[in-house]
């Protein structure tokens, strides 16, 4: 084999876990701990097929309503966030709750809800039917429509179109939702949007290495489980810059027919996958002959999120002032 033959992995950076679902993980381990199992937690805690079977061998029981956990028992929301009425039915149950929302999810609802204070028709951008959504969409139901595409905003029908804002879910693809945002604002020439960017910073960072990279790459390879959102919308920009791009859930996954005559694989992970899946993929294609293994660190991440109330007053720790960068 010659020198220009040598098969490369090339190791994104940053990749896995972000803050969020760090948090999310923590609280149910800690809340596992310090009370006992069993330990509800409404829907998945993240999007990941093996942190929620992880979670569920420790004694976490996951279920799809709070109707399901028993009159005064602990739930856990997860880091994707409820509607308001998901509150309300756990304070009537007289649930104990443990809100693991992502902080950057919580930004969004929290904005939906003074966008309809202040008489504003709603555009939410993302994916019908996810968690996200059907959570922030339960901020203001009645002034909010969700768009997922160009051809969407075509059919919008707003009360007043001076009085109109957009949100959008976290986990988007940037190029796509600039697309949507550009249509929005030819629509509507007097909409408002949030005050910074709802994208979050760890979707922005993971696109950003896969566009990096995808000149390089003969094949991406995006770990992540298939209703994680971001990690599809990572297959999304690979593939949008002519680079052929999988999902898997684990090493397993791949097909080797993927691999025949690529000499170089770009390796991901959505925000929601752990490490541990990524170190046996790279295994994996080493024992392919991707011996040449190679990180790139597109920008360094060191956001951290502080924990809720109740998970700091389990373990006895005192709140801490928590650096975003």
């Amino acid at each position: 084999m010659s020198a220009s033959e040598i098969k490369t992995l090339l190791l994104l950076k940053p990749r896995g876990f972000c803050a969020g679902v760090v948090r999310a993980i923590d609280i149910v381990r800690i809340a596992l701990e310090s009370f006992g199992p069993p330990i509800f937690v409404r829907k998945e805690i993240v999007h990941n097929r093996f942190v929620v079977e992880e979670l569920s061998a420790k004694g976490a029981v996951f279920v799809d309503e709070v109707d399901e956990v028993p009159d005064g028992g602990m739930v856990i929301y997860s880091a994707h966030g409820v509607a308001p009425e998901v509150r309300q039915a756990s304070e009537r149950r007289g649930l104990r709750v443990i809100d693991a929302t992502c902080p950057l999810v919580t930004k969004v609802h929290v904005e939906a809800a003074r966008f309809a204070r202040e008489g504003y028709s709603l555009i939410l951008i993302g994916h019908r039917d996810h968690d996200e959504v059907i959570g922030t969409l339960g901020e203001a139901p009645a002034v909010t429509q969700v768009v997922s595409s160009v051809a969407d905003v075509a059919k919008l029908v707003v009360q007043n179109t001076a009085r109109v804002a957009y949100l959008t879910q976290t986990t988007l693809s940037l190029d796509e939702t600039a697309g949507i945002i550009e249509a929005l604002r030819r629509k509507f020439p007097l909409i408002k949007g949030p005050a910074a960017q709802d994208i979050c910073y760890a979707t922005q960072n993971r696109q950003t290495a896969v566009k990096d990279v995808a000149a390089e790459a003969d094949l991406l390879l995006v770990v992540g489980s298939t209703n994680s959102s971001n990690s599809n919308r990572l297959v999304e920009v690979a593939r949008n810059l002519g680079t052929a791009a999988h999902l898997i859930e684990n090493f397993r996954s791949i097909q080797r027919s993927w691999l025949d005559g690529v000499i170089t694989v770009a390796l991901t992970a959505g925000a929601s996958a752990p490490e541990c899946l990524v170190e046996e993929t790279i295994t994996f294609l080493v024992q392919e002959g991707f011996t040449n293994v190679r990180e790139l660190e597109v920008m360094p991440e060191h956001v951290r999120f502080g924990l809720p109330r109740e998970i700091l007053e389990a373990i006895g720790a005192a709140p801490e002032v928590h650096a975003e960068g």
